[in-house]
């Protein structure tokens, strides 16, 4: 998988061999572990220059801060989903933690499965905050691991996260060159690999909502800031030349056109 294409984490924890495993293990299932830190100001200064997809935080760590007030400073300067990973289960940290509203709070010694999995659904939980969600869907049901399971691909800002095998892989929208339908199946192309999708094309389309991506056929859609050439029947991205139909031209002529 492409580093690029990884969910991002930055860990801190301020037991060195502790934070090596949990980084190690993390590599290891595919996730991309930007950094380690054992203070609050070192977390600050990564998070700052580093990508950082989800923070996952001991509590009690080096430094003038402890892990949550880490977290309240790092979350100032951009929002991101916070696993908390700590012994300490007393009611008044738990209350202090609540106060920033955790994905999750798992208890030392942690099994790499629980934590897999409450990775996978701190990353589904705060991507479905910043997307519409059916009015019909009861709230609680955005923590269940049943929806997880359904849920193919989400979206935040430029970002889509598509679900591959068993975790989420994070893709960049201007990466994404065209969409090719096959049935029920979609396949997106993208600079350096495709993803199949078991969702329309119609569907995908309706869940990313970016103008740039134009239907331009039946089975096919492209990002428009990647054309190259275009003729009356063919759109051309690179190599790769793409049908465009009578009925979808119009519209796809439109984005061209001065105003």
């Amino acid at each position: 998988m492409n580093p690029d294409e990884r969910i991002k984490i930055l860990i801190v924890e301020d037991e060195p061999i502790l934070a090596m495993e949990l980084s190690d293990s993390l590599e290891e299932e595919g996730y991309d572990v930007v950094g380690t830190a054992n203070n609050g100001r070192k977390a600050l200064d990564l998070f700052k220059r580093q990508p950082v997809d989800l923070l996952l935080c001991d509590i009690t760590i080096k430094g003038d801060w402890d892990g949550i007030q880490t977290v309240q400073h790092l979350t100032t300067e951009r929002p991101v989903p916070v696993i908390y990973l700590t012994a300490l289960t007393d009611r008044e940290t738990l209350e202090r933690a609540k106060q920033t509203y955790p994905a999750a709070y798992v208890n030392k010694p942690y099994q790499l499965h629980s934590l897999r999995t409450a990775i996978e659904l701190a990353i589904h939980n705060f991507t479905a905050r910043t997307t519409s969600v059916p009015t019909n869907l009861p709230e609680p049901a955005l923590f269940d691991r049943d929806v997880l399971g359904r849920e193919t691909i989400l979206q935040i800002n430029d970002y889509l996260f598509i679900k591959q095998n068993y975790q989420f892989v994070k893709v960049s929208l201007n990466d994404l060159l065209y969409l090719e339908a096959d049935n029920i199946y979609t396949t997106l192309f993208t600079t350096s690999r495709k993803y199949i999708l078991r969702l329309t094309l119609s569907g995908i389309l309706e869940r990313i909502n970016q103008p740039e991506f134009i239907r331009i056929h039946r089975s096919y859609a492209v990002n428009i800031n990647k054309v190259d050439s275009f003729s009356e029947a063919e759109v051309g991205i690179g190599t790769q030349s793409i049908p465009m139909s009578r009925s979808y031209k119009d519209e796809f002529l439109r984005h061209f056109l001065y105003r």
